[in-house]
C-alpha cells in the first residue's frame, strides 16, 4: 500500500470517531470571572457560547480570556462572555470526514472545530493535534511496512548472490565425479536463487533504514545457515536417524562453516569426499569475507555507510571499491598459499591445500584431515601462521596494497596494538606450556586470530594457559576482518570508559558513549553466555572448565576444542552451540540495534 493511500484511509474516517465529548456551554451573559471558575472546574480550554435557545453563536478560549484580561481597561467582574467571544462559531458536522475538517482548519487558520449534530446542537470539539497524531501514526505504520518490504527485497539479493557463489564448489564436485556432493550443493544453490527471486518479487526495491540493515544482516545469517544444512545432511554420515538430532547436527555444521568457527562433530574429516572438503573450506572463505556486509554497501552512499561503523567495527574507507578488491586479494592469497603448501608438501591433495588455505585466511579452522598437521614442515607452519594473521588484519590493511602503490601499507595504531598483544601472548604461552615453543606459537596465533587450528591437546590447560587462551579468543583480531572476538578496535573504544570515573571533569561525546555501549553489549555476552552454558553442562556431567572454554571458542568464532563438542552432545546443546556461533559472527550488537534503534542515530 502506498503512503498516500494509507494516509487517505486515516483522513477518510468520520469526525464522530475522534472529537472530544467533554464540552462547556455557557450563555453570552455570563461574566468572565464566573466563567473562569467553571472553566477550571470542567478542565476544558474553551467555552461554546449559546443563546437563550441553546443555539451556538460563538466561542471563547482560555487564550481569549487571558488576552482580554491583560488589557488595562477591561473589568472581569463586569465583562461578559458575549463581549469577548469570537463569532460566528466555525463548526463541522459529525458525519463529515477528517480530511474536510483539516481543510476547514487550514482555510480558517484555526486549530479546533466545534462538532455539531444533524439537529445543529454542539456535541464536542475536534482538535488539530488529534488529526496530526493520526497522520504521524499513518507515517510510522507506512515506514514499518516500507522497511519490511525493503528488507525482503534486499534479502532476496543476498540469497541470489550466495546461490551463484555456491555453484563453484558444486562444479568442483561434478568434475570429481561425486554426484551426491554435487547434488546437495546444487540443490542448495538453486533453492537460494529461487527463494531470492520470490523475495525480489514480493519485496520492494527501495532504500532501507539502518535498523532495517541490521535486520537484513542478521536474517541473512540465519537463513543462509538453514539453507547450508542441505549439503551437510546429504553427505555427512550422521550417527542418528532421529529428525531432531539430524536437524541439530546439520545446523551445527552449517553454522560452524558460515560463521568461520571451524568446529566439527566429525572426528575424522578425511573420510569425507574431497569435493565436500573443498565446499566446507569455500563456505568458510565466503563467510569470512563478511560478504553480507559487503553486499549491503551496494545500497548505501559512502556518507551513510559511515554511520554503520557500530556494527561493521572498523574504519573502512571506500567500501564500494573494497567490495570487489578484497575478494580479488583474498582469492590471490588463497591461490598462493595453496600453491606453496602443495609445492612444499610434495604430492599432497590440491583440494585439501585449497580448503586449508580458505580456512586459514577466513580464520575458520576447519581441517580437511584430522592428522594433516602431523606431517607439516617448518616452512609450511610459517605459511599457515602468516595466513592466519593476514585473516585477522583489517580489510583496510589489505586494501592499502591496491588503493595506494603496491606494498604501501598503513600500519595503523590498531594493527600495531594487535601485533604487540600477539607477541606478549605468545611469549607468556611458551613459558606456561610444557610444549615445543613452535607449537605454542602456532596454537596461540590460532587462538588470537580466532582460527582454531590446534596441534596440542587443549583439555585441562593450566590456569595461566587457560586464562591466556580465553583472553586471546575474546579479544580476537582487528575490526572488519575475518576474525571473531570483540576486536581490537572495540577494546580501544572500551578504554574510553575510564573518563566516566575520572576525577577531573572530562566531557564524553555522544559518539564515544555509543562506542562504549556497543563494546559492553558485545563483551558481556562473550563471557556470560559461555558461563551459563558451562554451568548447565557441568550439571549433566561435563567438566566446567572445558565446557566454558568451548563456549567461549564458539561465540568468538574460534573453534578451538577442549573435548566437549562431539556427536555425544544432546540436540539442545548442539543447537545452542550453533546459535552462539551465529551470534559471534553476526555480532550481538545487531540485535540491540534492531530493538534499540536509538543507538544507531
Amino acid at each position: 500500500m502506498s503512503q498516500e493511500n494509507n494516509l487517505t484511509d486515516y483522513l477518510g474516517k468520520k469526525v464522530s470517531q475522534y472529537y472530544r465529548h467533554n464540552i462547556l456551554m455557557l450563555s453570552e451573559s455570563v461574566k468572565v470571572a464566573e466563567a473562569c471558575t467553571v472553566l477550571k472546574k470542567k478542565d476544558v480550554d474553551e467555552i461554546i457560547i449559546v443563546d437563550d435557545l441553546y443555539n451556538p453563536v460563538g466561542i471563547v478560549t482560555d487564550e481569549d480570556i487571558l488576552t482580554k484580561l491583560s488589557e488595562s481597561f477591561v473589568n472581569p467582574l463586569k465583562t461578559t462572555l458575549g463581549d469577548i467571544m469570537v463569532f460566528p462559531l466555525i463548526s463541522i458536522r459529525e458525519e463529515q470526514n477528517l480530511s474536510e475538517a483539516l481543510e476547514l482548519m487550514r482555510e480558517k487558520k484555526i486549530r479546533k472545530l466545534a462538532v455539531v449534530s444533524s439537529s445543529n446542537l454542539v456535541v464536542g470539539m475536534l482538535y488539530l493535534d488529534t488529526i496530526m497524531s493520526l497522520v504521524k501514526k499513518s507515517l510510522v505504520k507506512q515506514q514499518k511496512q516500507s522497511t519490511l518490504w525493503g528488507v525482503i527485497w534486499n534479502l532476496g539479493v543476498v540469497l541470489q548472490f550466495t546461490g551463484v557463489l555456491m555453484f563453484i564448489p558444486g562444479v568442483v564436485a561434478t568434475l570429481l565425479n561425486e554426484p551426491l556432493v554435487a547434488t546437495g550443493i546444487y540443490l542448495m544453490s538453486v533453492l537460494l536463487i529461487v527463494s531470492g527471486f520470490f523475495m525480489n518479487s514480493y519485496g520492494e526495491k527501495q532504500p532501507i533504514t539502518l535498523r532495517g540493515t541490521a535486520i537484513l544482516v542478521f536474517a541473512s545469517f540465519i537463513i543462509l545457515v538453514l539453507f547450508g544444512m542441505i549439503p551437510q545432511l546429504f553427505v555427512i554420515p550422521f550417527d542418528s536417524s532421529d529428525p531432531i538430532e539430524l536437524f541439530a547436527d546439520g545446523f551445527f555444521e552449517s553454522s560452524s562453516g558460515l560463521s568461520t568457527t571451524g568446529y566439527s562433530l566429525l572426528p575424522n574429516p578425511e573420510d569425507l569426499p574431497r569435493g565436500f572438503t573443498f565446499y566446507r573450506g569455500y563456505a568458510q572463505f565466503v563467510g569470512g569475507l563478511s560478504f553480507i556486509y559487503l553486499i549491503v554497501t551496494a545500497f548505501y552512499s559512502e556518507k551513510r555507510i559511515n554511520t554503520m561503523k557500530g556494527f561493521i567495527s572498523g574504519n573502512v574507507p571506500h567500501l564500494k571499491e573494497l567490495f570487489a578488491i578484497i575478494t580479488i586479494i583474498f582469492s590471490i592469497y588463497a591461490i598462493i598459499i595453496a600453491g606453496l603448501l602443495f609445492y612444499l608438501g610434495g604430492g599432497g591433495e590440491i583440494l585439501d591445500d585449497f580448503a586449508l588455505a580458505f580456512s586459514a585466511l577466513s580464520t575458520g579452522g576447519t581441517s580437511p584431515d584430522s592428522k594433516i598437521f602431523q606431517d607439516f614442515t617448518t616452512p609450511q607452519y610459517v605459511v599457515m601462521i602468516a595466513a592466519m594473521i593476514l585473516g585477522a588484519l583489517p580489510f583496510s590493511f589489505h586494501y592499502g596494497f591496491v588503493r595506494t602503490k603496491f606494498l604501501s601499507v598503513n600500519l595503523t595504531k590498531e594493527v600495531l596494538v594487535y601485533f604487540c598483544l600477539l607477541t606478549i601472548f605468545c611469549i607468556i604461552f611458551i613459558f606456561s606450556m610444557d610444549e615445543n615453543w613452535f607449537d605454542s606459537v602456532f596454537n596461540m596465533v590460532s587462538a588470537s586470530t580466532t582460527t582454531g587450528f590446534a596441534t596440542i591437546n587443549l583439555e585441562h590447560l593450566n590456569p595461566i594457559a587457560f586464562t591466556l587462551m580465553i583472553i586471546a579468543m575474546v579479544i580476537g583480531g582487528c575490526g572488519f576482518s575475518t576474525s571473531g572476538g570483540i576486536k581490537i578496535l572495540r577494546i580501544s573504544q572500551l578504554a574510553k570508559v575510564r573518563h566516566i570515573f575520572h576525577i577531573k571533569s572530562i566531557k564524553i561525546s555522544e559518539s564515544d558513549k555509543k562506542d562504549i555501549i556497543s563494546g559492553i553489549i558485545i563483551l558481556a555476552p562473550l563471557l556470560i553466555m559461555p558461563l551459563l552454558l558451562a554451568t548447565y553442562m557441568s550439571s549433566i556431567g561435563y567438566e566446567f572448565q572445558n565446557a566454558f572454554f568451548d563456549g567461549v571458542s564458539a561465540i568468538t568464532g574460534t573453534g578451538h576444542g577442549a573435548g566437549t563438542v562431539s556427536f555425544a552432545l544432546d540436540p539442545f546443546i548442539t543447537i545452542v552451540f550453533g546459535i552462539m556461533m551465529i551470534l559471534g559472527k553476526a555480532e550481538i550488537v545487531l540485535l540491540v540495534y534492531i530493538f534499540v534503534p536509538k543507538l544507531m542515530k
